[in-house]
């Protein structure tokens, strides 16, 4: 048999298979026109937008950073207490041997020695003092605040009767709406 004589009874076959899935609810059920009612009694419509007004709301951004500031420090040289008192007592030591002869050769030493270990002693605690600047810093969280528009509150006019709606955008002149209709109970 030939393959082109399978061929078209094939596609007959695809052609009535696709139709058959399109009526079954393969695809959605189409819209209804504007102005007719829908199956759940419900249609779209137009209405008048009378007064739109922005509603603003806060935004708030929290941005670390560093406060610097300079500050002035007293510091004081280290005192070298040990080498002042032992170099004030040679230095006095030496002195007080050229001073004394024989016996009070050895007098005038000790006493030089102690009294220039004093003075020695108080030369070096007292470590000169200065100040100096230093830059402090400490870590600010700054918050800023921003106005933005979060909505907009709508007021409408569909067949002469006034309504209120919250958006998330401006309709301009004219808002569609859906409208539903039920039997009152």
């Amino acid at each position: 048999m030939n393959k082109k004589m399978l061929l078209i009874p094939m596609l007959a076959l695809i052609m009535t298979s696709t139709g058959a899935m399109a009526q079954q609810g393969g695809y959605p059920p189409p819209v209804p026109p504007p102005g007719s009612a829908g199956p759940d009694n419900a249609h779209y419509a137009w209405a008048d937008v009378l007064r739109v007004d922005p509603v603003y709301g806060v935004a708030r951004t929290a941005t670390p950073s560093q406060q610097c500031y300079d500050q002035q420090v007293v510091q004081q040289t280290p005192s070298n207490k040990g080498i002042g008192t032992v170099l004030g007592a040679v230095v006095g030591g030496v002195l007080g041997s050229t001073i004394g002869h024989g016996r009070g050769n050895t007098a005038a030493t000790v006493g030089g020695a102690v009294v220039g270990g004093a003075v020695g002693n108080s030369v070096a605690s007292g470590g000169q003092t200065y100040t100096s600047d230093q830059t402090v810093c400490q870590p600010v969280t700054q918050v800023a605040e921003q106005r933005q528009i979060i909505g907009y509150d709508v007021e409408y006019r569909y067949h002469g009767d006034v309504y209120m709606s919250r958006l998330s955008y401006d309709p301009g002149e004219r808002l569609r709406v859906r409208v539903s209709v039920s039997p009152a109970d």
